[in-house]
């Protein structure tokens, strides 16, 4: 772990996304207090331009933008993190299936995940979310379902080498169970491939998030990066404020996980650890 750390360390890229990752968790858990009140209220004075009253200006409704950004990023996270960790408890799931028993249930499997993997996943998530109706818990399980098939096919792979080394058929020598084998010897060796994608998971959430929410499919009850594009579309040329702010932090926080996501590749990568 301590070499790890090193490693990661040193990729000065990687650092700065760490750095840009904790500091929107900073913001997302002080929202409340860093902001300036409720981001829905409506305020009397409409295009208020950046400066001293509105850091980020005010949008159609009066509404101040500093705020929006603020309690916006504490959706984007959450959307992130808990779609991620959706799509990697699924992706796990099936790869470690597919990869160990093999034979029929692999094939099965494998033409299970293909069939997700050609869907074509924002315009299948535009559907879901138009026909059952918005909100932030059916964004995230339907970010979540439509985003495993990557993880699985990395596990499964993992698992079709590592099933086959002298650990493992030492622990099946001993008595031990199918169920136990898969958790305690083969899944924690086939786990690194599957943290990358997840870092990289969360940034593709916060993106079909904001994309969602860009044509009116966001929660309607909280405030998002991609709703206040979606606010802003009607006013560019003389609001710039209202689309620049939100798409600002939306590219920087989807850069930020994917230097992470880069950074923990190279530390975990035994070809890049050669070179360092």
């Amino acid at each position: 772990m301590g070499n790890f750390l090193k490693r990661f360390i040193r990729n000065r890229m990687a650092a700065a996304g760490v750095a840009w990752v904790l500091m929107l968790l900073l913001v997302g858990f002080t929202a409340p207090w860093m902001s300036t009140g409720d981001p829905l209220r409506v305020g009397a004075n409409a295009f208020a331009a950046p400066g001293a009253a509105y850091w980020f200006g005010t949008d159609n409704q009066g509404r101040d933008i500093w705020s929006g950004i603020m309690h916006g990023t504490r959706v984007s996270l959450a959307v992130g993190f808990l779609a991620a960790v959706t799509s990697n408890l699924i992706g796990i799931a099936v790869g470690s299936a597919a990869g160990f028993h093999g034979g029929r249930a692999d094939a099965f499997l494998m033409r299970l995940t293909e069939l997700f993997q050609i869907m074509p996943r924002f315009f299948l998530a535009l559907i879901i979310i138009a026909l059952f109706g918005a909100g932030i818990g059916k964004i995230i399980l339907v970010i979540g379902i439509l985003s495993w098939p990557p993880t699985a096919r990395l596990i499964r792979a993992e698992f079709l080498t590592l099933k086959g080394r002298d650990f493992v058929e030492a622990a099946r020598a001993s008595g031990m169970g199918n169920f136990a084998l898969c958790l305690r010897h083969i899944l924690p060796n086939a786990l690194p491939p599957a943290v990358v994608t997840g870092s990289l998971e969360i940034a593709q959430a916060i993106l079909l998030e904001a994309s969602l929410s860009f044509f009116g499919l966001g929660d309607p009850n909280l405030v998002s990066w991609g709703s206040m594009l979606y606010n802003a579309q009607g006013y560019l040329r003389f609001g710039w404020w209202m689309s620049v702010f939100p798409g600002v932090a939306i590219f920087l926080a989807v850069i930020a996980f994917n230097l992470v996501g880069d950074g923990v590749n190279d530390a975990l990568n035994p070809k890049t650890r050669a070179r360092t």
